[in-house]
């Protein structure tokens, strides 16, 4: 009882400690360009660290414990790693990201492609964010359910409260500052973890010695293919996702956004193996039978880390961890809240509602799309109504694979056109809607995992054949002036 009370206070404190850093924030908040991307001011460190968090979600974390665990054994670091490449390889196109002055990827569009493709890629972009939003707070409320023994629907107010106020209050800035702290918290939080599960275990030999020999094989669960796949889904989605690009727009210059990513990708290369190891440990101590399968039986063999936690920690160490993992979904769950309201203001609300808006009352209407999307996502996580995510969560797909070429080549090839554009987004959807709904995965004989991988095959064709012969009237790639 002791121990699941200072387990508790360890928790709520940092959830206190969040809305506590998202009001200081909120002093430094004067325009909205401090609101939506920071003032333009991060330097490496925080830049690093607001990429690692927003990308170290519940799946980085508990599902990979889980893949380690169950099925994968340590290729289930593939997950991560994978994310560490995709950050290496952004490294060459981050300064470009940077120098382009914008706010958002919709803004991108409308200023090198026309309006027309910016209200488009605004409306893509928008309604998927929702649904991250909400995918979000449904995770981070069933692991503080979980792990704090509370109500599902008291951890989801929780959970949708403290996120929403904090990234209301102080917009990009506090977002950047809670990430930080959160991903210190989960990544060193795991890797102190790592020791004390090593140890209930009777060291490592015994847990090499308890495990079948292929657990350390690394292609068990990914093969190659999986792995460039899930590499170029990660490359598409970290670069037009609002979520995740508009850290590199936050850089204090192209050279901050590069090493930034550099940073980000060594965490991710560091962290991939803690989880996977903790995994590792857990299929031990089953096969030495000190876990069963009554352990897992209430919460599910997904939260086998906070069983063995409980098991293996003391309370503090035990709380810290806790409040790391709630962290790391919560950490992804603002980035997609601010997306959203990002988007909203300053490519709908602006763009087509009221373009003689003011900055001050984009940056309102930036706070006020939040609120209301942090409210709908909350309902949504309430009453968990999985099919609505489900379909929000496919427009994720949909976003990167019509929109990834146009906004990379548009940066490098004047002859990029809008017509291209177009024709990408629309070949780069009905590709993938196929794949998704129709063929289930199947193209051409081939079996497809990810759709995106085909997706973004027949949006480059579609957007190198229609610029080459509907070429735009001026070439070039700058960007054209806000009217």
């Amino acid at each position: 009882m002791q121990s699941n009370i200072i387990v508790t206070a360890v928790v709520v404190v940092y959830l206190l400690v969040m809305l506590l850093i998202g009001y200081l924030s909120s002093k430094k908040i004067e325009s909205n360009t401090d609101f939506v991307v920071a003032g333009r001011r991060l330097g490496p460190l925080l830049m690093a660290g607001t990429l690692a968090a927003t990308e170290i979600g519940g799946g980085s974390s508990l599902g990979v414990v889980q893949q380690g665990m169950e099925s994968h054994g340590l290729s289930a670091a593939w997950y991560i790693i994978t994310m560490g490449f995709a950050f290496v390889i952004l490294t060459f196109l981050a300064p470009k990201f940077r120098a382009a002055m914008v706010k958002t990827v919709p803004e991108y569009f409308r200023r090198r492609y026309g309006k027309p493709s910016g209200i488009i890629t605004s409306l893509i972009m928008f309604v998927p964010l929702i649904g991250l939003t909400a995918g979000q707070f449904i995770a981070s409320s069933v692991i503080l359910s979980t792990m704090l023994n509370l109500n599902y629907k008291t951890a989801v107010l929780i959970v949708g409260i403290v996120v929403t106020i904090y990234a209301i209050m102080g917009g990009l800035w506090s977002v950047t500052l809670t990430d930080f702290v959160q991903v210190f918290l989960i990544v060193i939080g795991m890797i102190i973890a790592l020791p004390f599960g090593m140890n209930l275990a009777g060291g490592w030999d015994n847990v090499v010695a308890n495990v079948p020999a292929e657990t350390f094989d690394m292609f068990k669960g990914y093969n190659v293919m999986d792995v460039i796949s899930l590499t170029i889904m990660y490359v598409a989605t970290f670069t037009v996702g609002q979520e995740a690009v508009s850290r590199y727009y936050a850089a204090r210059d192209g050279k901050a956004a590069r090493q930034g990513s550099v940073l980000a990708a060594i965490v991710n290369f560091i962290y991939a193996f803690v989880p996977t190891l903790m995994g590792i440990i857990v299929l031990a101590l089953i096969n030495m039978g000190k876990f069963n399968a009554a352990d897992f039986q209430d919460v599910g063999a997904r939260y086998a880390l906070p069983v063995l936690a409980m098991e293996a920690m003391p309370a503090i160490i035990c709380g810290l961890l806790f409040a790391g993992i709630v962290s790391a979904t919560m950490s992804s769950a603002d980035s997609d809240l601010l997306g959203a309201g990002s988007i909203f203001a300053n490519d709908i609300y602006k763009i087509v509602i009221k373009p003689s808006a003011s900055d001050k009352e984009i940056m309102i209407v930036t706070r006020v799309t939040m609120a209301a999307v942090g409210v709908f996502a909350t309902l949504i996580a309430l009453f968990n109504t999985s099919s609505i995510v489900t379909i929000l969560m496919f427009a994720f797909t949909l976003r990167a694979a019509g929109s990834f070429f146009p906004y990379v080549l548009g940066h490098y090839w004047k002859g990029a056109s809008q017509a291209g554009t177009m024709a990408s987004l629309i070949a780069g959807t009905i590709v993938v809607v196929y794949l998704e709904h129709v063929s289930k995965g199947n193209l051409f004989g081939l079996h497809f995992n990810q759709p995106i991988v085909p997706g973004l095959v027949a949006a480059l064709i579609a957007f190198l054949i229609f610029s080459l012969v509907m070429p735009p009237k001026k070439q070039t790639t700058e960007l054209a002036p806000e009217e």
